[in-house]
Order: structure tokens, then C-alpha cells, then sequence
């Protein structure tokens, strides 16, 4: 059995011409769609060792602090001023 011999497709040099039309944002929308990474710290991340305990984790926390200060939608009112110190 003869071995068949490997050609290199790969040129010492490429122009970049040879590589086609570049398209400026080509997948901006695909990535903006379903891509929200966060990078937990590792004592957070000994604690939840799955993304979906991430997730549950946090819904209960939200269902809390709505429960909490009673917040049911977007408040439409003016911010209260703090007061000075």
C-alpha cells in the first residue's frame, strides 16, 4: 500500500487580496442575540458549580428584593434626592 503524500496548502505569504472581503460587524447581531458571559470569582464559583445553580441562586434573590421594597414594575417617578451629608 502506497502512502499518499501530504501536500502544503499553506503559502509562505499571503496578500490580502487572497483573503476576501472583510465584512465590519458580520455576526454583531448573532452576538448580541445569546451571548452574556460573566466571569464569577473563584470563591463564588466553589459555591455554585453549575449554571443553572447560578441562575436560581440569583431568580431567588430578585424574587426577594421584589418581595422586599415592593417593587412590581419599572418605578415612572422622579429620583428622591438624597440628603446632604
Amino acid at each position: 500500500m502506497k502512502k499518499v503524500k501530504a501536500t502544503d496548502e499553506l503559502r509562505p505569504e499571503y496578500k490580502r487580496e487572497d483573503l476576501g472581503v472583510g465584512v465590519r460587524g458580520k455576526y454583531y447581531e448573532e452576538y448580541c442575540k445569546g451571548t452574556n458571559l460573566v466571569l464569577l470569582s473563584p470563591d463564588v464559583a466553589e459555591v455554585f458549580s453549575t449554571e443553572e445553580a447560578v441562575n436560581e441562586a440569583l431568580r431567588s434573590l430578585i424574587s426577594l428584593a421584589e418581595k422586599s421594597t415592593g417593587r412590581t414594575s419599572r418605578s415612572t417617578g422622579s429620583p428622591k434626592k438624597r440628603a446632604s451629608r
